[in-house]
């Protein structure tokens, strides 16, 4: 376990030195309106899947997460890199996975999701790497970003790809998205915007108004 952890580690950072690479404007971000989010865990992120605890951050422009943890899996499903995530979501990942994506899976595939590929978690940057736009819920930690889910036979169903694929992955991918919204805050996919259309995005943005969006 500690030699894939090491091997996870080494994967995250270099993906972070890529989106460092990316250069200073996906930093130029307003954290207007913005408020950050609780930094307490409903569970330790230990009983929920392998996960690690890791030192607060803080970029000094707004991107901080204060309790942040290292996921490597969840509810018995591996990441494909390790997702750096604010303490508060990792439950809310955990239950959306056992509660609605592995039943789903069952009844579209008759087949468990084994694996998820992680197109990003936390990263600090403007919404969309948009400058000058509000900072992304990823600068947080407070965002989770899936581009597919690997099924216990081998086979990928890929957002890109399958939503409007087979049959059930149509199904599938549908009810899960849909379902996502009664655990997170935020949740975008295919049909929102061009930067949405091969993955979805789940955020548990802290909103004054307290609702939820599900575009």
């Amino acid at each position: 376990m500690r030699i894939e952890r090491l091997v996870g580690l080494s994967v995250g950072t270099a993906v972070l030195a890529m989106l460092s690479a990316c250069g200073d404007g996906s930093k130029q971000f307003t954290t207007e309106g913005l408020i950050a989010p609780p930094i307490y865990c409903l569970t330790d992120p230990r009983i929920l899947g392998d996960a690690e605890k890791l030192d607060p951050i803080d970029e000094g422009n707004g991107c901080q997460v204060p309790n942040p943890w290292r996921m490597y899996s969840v509810a018995g499903v591996t990441l494909s890199q390790p997702a750096i995530l604010n303490c508060s979501v990792t439950q809310p990942l955990h239950d959306w996975m056992g509660a609605v994506v592995q039943p789903a899976a069952q009844a579209a595939f008759g087949e468990n999701v084994t694996a998820l590929d992680i197109a990003g978690s936390y990263s600090c940057r403007a919404r969309n790497n948009k400058r000058g736009a509000r900072m992304s819920e990823h600068g947080f930690g407070n965002a989770i970003d899936i581009s597919s889910f690997t099924l216990a036979d081998g086979r990928k169903i890929t957002i890109k790809q399958g939503w409007r694929g087979e049959d059930d992955e149509r199904t599938f991918l549908r009810e899960i998205r849909k379902d996502a919204c009664a655990e997170f805050m935020t949740v975008l996919g295919p049909g929102y915007n061009r930067q949405h259309n091969d993955h979805f995005h789940l955020d548990l943005a802290n909103r004054r108004s307290g609702k939820a969006y599900c575009g």
